[in-house]
């Protein structure tokens, strides 16, 4: 594998993928504790009253469910991934406006973690801000996914085609822990998880290339390309599907492992007309 930037973020993302893959979505239920440096608006978010700016009442009833707590270690990163998954599950509904104290109350923190997270859910494109109010789940429909894909089929198809060429066999049987890790992620039924061991995956093809704008680009039009669609959770994509789209992962990696570059190419362009 690649040493440097890339190579650390797709062991990252490796690391969390195969975690993910090995169990359900959900936030592990731990004590919670008072925001540090929060202040008076963590004070105020403990009593049940808003922060100024943002209205809690008339929330939709998405998050009507017990109250969760997160572990305090890395508190934003426990409430971003917690905040995919109900992207991903359908929980948090395309449309719909979510202030941060209230979703702070349903994991058990404060705002601030959880608005840090809408905040990086908006740079991916996810959720947009509204003033005043919190964040919107942003609407998408099939006709933006599609051009997500062709998109992403012009930058990644020809570089995995020159990478088949080049990249020796044993380079390519080192990615095989990330192919099977989507496997086990698409088993699990996890839209989440699935998606982190998906980009994993791709990442790690792409780095193989030394590109690093390249790598970063495309798995942010990647990421894009995840997210639900209005009507649909994960695009409409079940199980099934997941796991059809992990093992064409799989079949890949033989193939370029194998050195067959006619395969590499059907694939690769079967893949790719999946939005895999």
């Amino acid at each position: 594998m690649k040493q440097g930037t890339q190579g650390s973020a797709v062991a990252g993302e490796a690391a969390a993928a195969a975690q993910a893959g090995s169990g359900r979505c959900r936030v592990p239920a731990q004590a919670a504790a008072p925001d540090p440096g929060d202040g008076a608006r963590g004070r105020a978010g403990a009593g049940g009253c808003g922060v100024r700016g943002e209205h809690t009442h008339g929330e939709p009833a998405a998050f009507s469910a017990p109250r969760v707590a997160v572990q305090r270690s890395s508190v934003r990163g426990q409430v971003l991934a917690a905040l995919r998954t109900a992207l991903f599950s359908g929980e948090l509904r395309p449309g719909e406006v979510y202030s941060a104290p209230v979703l702070g109350e349903r994991f058990g923190v404060s705002a601030t973690p959880v608005r840090e997270a809408m905040q990086q859910l908006a740079i991916e494109g996810a959720v947009e801000v509204v003033p005043n109010r919190g964040f919107r789940v942003v609407e998408r429909g099939a006709r933006e996914l599609a051009e997500l894909a062709e998109v992403r089929a012009l930058i990644e198809v020809p570089v995995m085609l020159r990478l088949a060429r080049a990249v020796p066999a044993e380079r390519w049987a080192e990615l095989r822990p990330l192919a099977e890790a989507t496997v086990r992620a698409a088993s699990s039924g996890c839209r989440a998880s699935y998606a982190e061991a998906d980009r994993a995956f791709h990442g790690a093809v792409l780095a193989l290339g030394g590109n690093e704008q390249l790598v970063g680009v495309a798995g942010e039009l990647h990421r894009r390309a995840q997210w639900p669609l209005v009507g649909g959770a994960g695009g409409g994509r079940g199980r099934a599907e997941l796991i059809a789209d992990a093992h064409e992962h799989t079949a890949l990696l033989d193939a370029l492992i194998a050195g067959d570059l006619e395969i590499v190419r059907v694939l690769v362009g079967e893949h790719f007309s999946g939005a895999g």
